[in-house]
């Protein structure tokens, strides 16, 4: 990196890239915004909103924005990746001919390569060869929030403690913490896993179940998170924090989160199909819920409130159905097996 600010371009228009390059644009960082829609692409050079994803914010003068990504990555020093998750390696591909030698990759994408199953970190490991230095950023964070100005902590986790700190130095200010760490698996999986849970949650809310089922859902469905995470070799604290915790509480109880949207929508008696139509976005827990599982079976870890929400989204059961198979389960002690039982 140079002494100086670091040139950053953020891929991925949507409202969570286009709250992040505002920050950095905000932080005095130069930064471009890179997006496919040419006409939202030019309302936010043009006129300094993104009126599809983040309408009535204003942006900074200084935000660039471009549809070019090989003019976007080339002269940056640090790219931020904000796209879905199965847009990840199509981006990193791209992108990969063009990054400067001295250029990091960070993400703030969550969920798992669809398909493969694999972590981001793996995946951009695997396409970016050994020497990059790769960061994950993640944390409870609305996008709509962090473009206001309002208050916010998320964490950056890396391999390498001196590209945390450059990508947590872009983003972190006065109203913005931005704190790091070095368990990339322990932050990713947070990162999805939560997504899962705000499904169950949102469910339970849109029942009318009560703020009691809700409050045994988050801290049961935090224990899931902990007992995968511990399987694969990720750290109890990464998940006690605001990756785990964190985001977890923020997205089961947040009506701004599409997954706590979708379980509403699934528990007031809509389709899927409905509910996604009507979200107008990706929800990422559509697809995570089935890696998630995969992990848990390969690894042997029981995670029953995972497991229903798989079958509603995949239309097996009902919602109601999937609240009685959970309620029948065995009464037993909280932790059988120790802490994670």
């Amino acid at each position: 990196m140079s002494d100086s600010k670091p040139r950053i371009a953020v891929l991925g228009a949507g409202s969570w890239g286009t709250a992040l390059a505002s920050l950095s644009a905000r932080h005095g960082y130069p930064t471009v915004l890179w997006g496919r829609d040419a006409a939202q692409i030019e309302s936010i050079a043009l006129r300094h909103e993104n009126t599809r994803y983040l309408p009535g914010v204003e942006l900074p003068d200084t935000l660039g924005a471009t549809t070019d990504l090989t003019e976007a990555v080339r002269n940056a020093e640090l790219l931020l990746v904000v796209t879905p998750s199965h847009a990840f390696n199509e981006t990193l591909h791209a992108l990969a001919p063009f990054r400067q030698p001295n250029a990091g990759v960070a993400w703030a994408t969550k969920g798992f390569e669809p398909g493969s199953g694999r972590f981001l970190h793996e995946v951009a490991g695997a396409i970016l060869g050994v020497g990059v230095p790769l960061a994950v950023v993640t944390g409870p964070s609305f996008a709509k929030e962090v473009a206001m100005g309002l208050p916010t902590a998320l964490t950056v986790h890396s391999d390498n403690d001196d590209f945390a700190q450059t990508v947590a130095d872009a983003l972190h200010g006065p109203a913005f913490r931005a704190y790091t760490g070095s368990d990339m698996l322990g932050a990713e999986l947070g990162g999805a896993m939560k997504n899962v849970l705000a499904v169950a949650t949102g469910i339970a809310d849109g029942m009318d179940l009560g703020l009691n089922a809700r409050a045994g859902l988050i801290t049961r469905g935090l224990n899931e998170m902990l007992r995968l995470n511990v399987a694969l070799g990720g750290r109890v604290e990464t998940l006690m924090g605001l990756a785990g915790l964190g985001d977890l509480v923020l997205t089961c109880t947040g009506d701004l989160s599409r997954n706590r949207r979708l379980g509403l929508a699934l528990g007031r008696g809509q389709s899927i199909r409905e509910a996604v139509a009507q979200i107008g976005q990706v929800v990422e827990s559509v697809q995570t819920v089935d890696e998630v599982m995969r992990l848990a079976e390969r690894h042997g870890v029981e995670l029953p409130i995972s497991a229903l929400v798989q079958r509603v989204l995949h239309e097996d059961i009902t919602p109601a159905e999937g609240l009685r198979l959970l309620l029948a389960r065995e009464q037993k002690p909280e932790y059988p097996n120790g802490l994670f039982g």
